[in-house]
């Protein structure tokens, strides 16, 4: 028997389901969880990004370079921390502008 195909009910006595839909083999990317303890590169660098701001260039990046289309739902995360990114290099300029003008 092919591994992820549904079986006769007197094979597995009805114990087991189904978890790839044959229709769709895309939706079986979704049974695995994310990475980072489950809540996605994005949630992680915009959390550890308070002690480290380098993460939200680096999730900045890879929400520019369209690292969400592997996995979609990483794409909220990215877009989180490329905004906190962004947010974190105005306050930076006007700062330095203020300092030095």
């Amino acid at each position: 028997m092919k591994q992820g195909l549904s079986c006769d009910c007197k094979e597995c006595c009805g114990k087991y389901i189904l978890l790839k839909d044959e229709e769709d083999p895309r939706l079986a990317m979704f049974d695995k969880p994310l990475p980072c303890f489950g809540c996605g590169i994005g949630w992680c660098s915009l959390l550890l990004g308070c002690l480290c701001p380098l993460l939200w260039y680096y999730a900045a990046f890879l929400y520019m370079f369209k690292y969400y289309d592997r996995d979609p739902r990483e794409r909220s995360g990215l877009a989180a921390a490329a905004f906190t990114a962004l947010f974190c290099t105005i306050v930076t300029c006007i700062a330095l502008a203020v300092i030095f003008l």
